[in-house]
């Protein structure tokens, strides 16, 4: 992939992947979209890999849909040790965190997840 294609910001795409999931799922998906986008407003989005990916620069975090549950990519194995005990009860692997949509992840919990991603891409 080249720089210029990294760097493309296409929210169309996002819309579109949300557009085909079902009802709960869009929805629990578009919430956690709506708050990256408030936390890092000055982010581009678009679909790579074939799921929703938030970049500053360096790829920030990622939503998917699973056959069974969402997901919120960190892009941070480490981040994610580093914050075992806020992730207390919430299934993680490796950079993963998997949730459903009758039990979204908290608002503060994503805040907290994204804020801590930006402050590792400014020291990267």
């Amino acid at each position: 992939m080249s720089k210029s294609d990294a760097a493309r910001h296409a929210p169309g795409e996002v819309d579109a992947y949300l557009a085909a999931l079902p009802e709960d799922v869009r929805a629990a998906l578009a919430r956690a979209r709506c708050i990256v986008r408030e936390v890092a407003p000055g982010c581009t989005e678009r679909v790579s890999y074939g799921v929703p990916i938030f970049r500053l620069g360096k790829d920030l975090v990622g939503l998917s849909a699973q056959r069974d549950h969402c997901a919120l990519h960190s892009m941070s194995p480490g981040l994610m040790s580093a914050m075992r005990a806020e992730l207390k009860g919430i299934k993680v692997s490796g950079a993963t965190i998997h949730f459903t949509p009758e039990a979204p992840l908290s608002r503060e919990l994503i805040e907290s997840i994204v804020r801590a991603r930006m402050a590792e891409l400014t020291t990267a």
